[in-house]
């Protein structure tokens, strides 16, 4: 049977052309400075700073006290003169008093990080030993345009005992995370990123290169961000065979194992090994050591144009029975990522999966639970895995813009779990970890509009606005645009920003500008409004073959759905529709379908778009 369907306008329509976007007033005047431009590109006058950083570090667990000195070369690419800079003490989260998001143990607490001293071009730094996560310093001159500062920080601090993003893992392995103090964001709309660490929202960083230096003591490894420099200088023979073998290899390869570990026969036997990694272009560090974990590892090749290649290595107690299976999963999820989606080649050389307790991405490296429940111990590594491409290879403030990272990372792992799972599965899983709350939480907070920034939220608002809601709109837009449209613009956004710091107007624009799209109605309701996601019936009408669904918007959210139509011979009929329906009303749309056969009932279905109120998703002849 024929059948075609069509949108009609039903009462006043709101309107949706010439919408323009909200700016704030720092913003702005990044457009008129033009280091960002109205299409979405890098304008001509943008700039970053960046910094060389060479990083001595010295553990010897169990005494928790790390020891650290590094050098720093930062250069000044902005157009002002600097007299000061902010330095990043994220460690001071754990010094009683610190600013937090919440309460923390007895364990968590440490003195922080003790600074020893500062120098800059040779002259001793004076500075405020009582600072938390925030210290600004005075140069002995100013930092000119264009030019750069040498900086020497010598540092120590005791591992925190109750390990969260880093800590103590066990009396003998450890996970160090912003360890090192580090030269704050200072960029073209904000200027210094001066945002206090409250142990929730997350991070900020240029892009730079690193030289980092680990002493541990013998029998100790250490994975770390970056390049192993000089494996023969700290591993045995065969290991270093073994380790050389898997960066070729498909298959995955116990480096180390427990009988190696127990026969002392990993590392080479000086008192002391200095563990070399080197890294460029990249806006972290971190690193893992243990004298007990064993190490897997695999490859594969993430760039088919090329046959580059990327390692996969995990870390972990061998009683951590889901690791077994990390390098695979692992191995594939960079395999879909590379070419699914985003569908841009992985682009680092490796990435360490390391047991912790922190479910948290870091350059290369992850930090990741154990769980009995393998099915939900792949979907987290894939989850951190996703975080490569945003927030480090498009140098997000994840800190003021949360969505523009997680929401991305969860938009991918639900499409990397439909693939992998079947779409009845991945809908489970989302709607589960990602949105039931927000679709049931009728709290002010949920309502917030995306675009807030980070420091403006608090409770269930933070989690919704970072994660769900935001993977919501980015599917609802795969949807509005269709796949080839959507990965175009993806992918023109990720060529043109990737090691840059994009801001949520130039990730708007380019979207507009490469899909030839004015998608200003989509992003105003999904990003800027306190819209949320409540569909319902209103009525069904019969006349003359034809069936019309009148459909209300109650919430405003331009989500996808299915009508589905069941019919009184028992057959049914399923209409998707796209955002589309609500692009020249937000409130209202009709959905008339030709049929000759008598209607029993209708109802929209969401899938993982849920409805705020299904009640009144659902009509059945007699009842309206």
């Amino acid at each position: 049977m024929h059948r075609f369907f069509f949108f009609v306008l039903m009462g006043l329509a709101v309107s949706t052309s010439a919408q323009e976007l909200y700016k704030p007033r720092d913003v702005k005047t990044a457009f008129t400075a033009r280091t960002r431009s109205e299409d979405g590109k890098p304008g001509k006058a943008y700039w970053q700073n960046t910094a060389r950083y060479t990083i001595n570090i010295k553990a010897t667990p169990p005494a928790r006290i790390i020891y650290g000195t590094e050098d720093i070369t930062y250069t000044n690419n902005s157009p002002n003169a600097l007299n000061n800079l902010v330095l990043k003490l994220f460690i001071n989260i754990h010094k009683p008093g610190a600013p937090r998001e919440g309460g923390v143990s007895p364990d968590y607490l440490t003195k922080g990080v003790v600074i020893d001293s500062i120098v800059s071009d040779g002259k001793r730094i004076r500075f405020n030993p009582n600072a938390f996560t925030i210290l600004q310093i005075g140069l002995p001159k100013p930092l000119a345009s264009k030019d750069s500062v040498q900086l020497s920080i010598a540092w120590h601090y005791d591992v925190s005992l109750q390990s969260n993003r880093e800590g103590m893992i066990d009396s003998t392995t450890y996970f160090l995370a912003y360890f090192y103090p580090r030269i704050a964001v200072y960029d073209d709309y904000r200027g210094w990123d001066t945002t206090p660490f409250n142990d929730a929202l997350e991070f900020y960083s240029d892009f730079n290169d690193y030289i980092l230096n680990v002493q541990v003591p013998k029998n100790y490894l250490v994975w770390a961000t970056g390049t192993l420099t000089n494996p023969a200088a700290v591993l045995q023979p065969a290991i270093v065979s073994r380790y050389q073998q898997s960066l070729t290899d498909n298959n995955i390869l116990r480096i180390v194992t427990p009988a190696d570990l127990a026969a002392k026969s990993v590392t080479t036997q000086n008192d002391f090994n200095t563990w070399q990694f080197t890294s460029s272009n990249i806006p972290d560090v971190a690193l893992g050591l243990s004298d007990h974990f064993v190490w897997d590892a695999g490859s594969l090749v993430v760039d088919k144009a090329t046959g580059r290649r990327a390692s996969v290595q995990a870390a972990y107690n061998d009683t951590a029975a889901d690791f077994h299976h990390m390098v695979r999963y692992g191995k594939e999820s960079l395999e879909w990522l590379s070419n699914s989606w985003p569908g841009i080649p992985y682009p680092y050389e490796k990435s360490v999966i390391f047991q912790g307790y922190a479910g948290m991405e870091y350059p290369m490296m992850a930090n990741d639970e154990t769980y009995e429940d393998t099915m939900f111990s792949k979907f987290v590594a894939m989850h951190e895995l996703a975080h490569t491409y945003m927030p480090f290879y498009m140098g997000i403030n994840e800190t003021r813009y949360g969505f523009m990272d997680e929401g991305w990372a969860t938009a991918f792992e639900y499409l990397f779990n439909t693939d992998k799972m079947g779409k009845n599965k991945a809908e489970e899983f989302f709607k589960e970890f990602r949105v039931q709350d927000w679709a049931a939480d009728v709290a002010q907070e949920q309502d917030m509009p995306i675009i807030t920034p980070g420091p403006n939220l608090s409770g269930g608002g933070v989690g919704n606005n970072q994660y769900g809601k935001p993977a919501l709109g980015y599917l609802a837009l795969k949807e509005l645009l269709g796949d080839a449209v959507f990965k175009k613009a993806l992918h023109e956004y990720m060529t043109r920003w990737n090691g840059k710091h994009p801001i949520p107007w130039d990730f708007f624009n380019t979207f507009s500008n490469a899909s030839g799209k004015d998608l200003n109605w989509f992003w105003n309701s999904w990003f800027f409004s306190t819209n949320y996601i409540d569909l319902s019936i209103k009525e069904v009408k019969t006349v003359s073959g034809s069936i019309t669904i009148n459909v209300q918007n109650a919430g405003g959210m331009p989500a996808p759905f299915d009508v589905v139509l069941t019919y009184t011979d028992g057959t049914t009929e399923r209409l998707h529709q796209t955002p589309a329906a609500w692009q020249k009303n937000s409130k209202a749309a009709s959905i008339t379908i030709k049929s000759k056969k008598a209607v029993r009932s209708v109802k929209l279905e969401g899938g993982i778009f849920m409805d705020a109120n299904e009640k009144d998703n659902e009509w059945r002849k007699g009842a309206l």
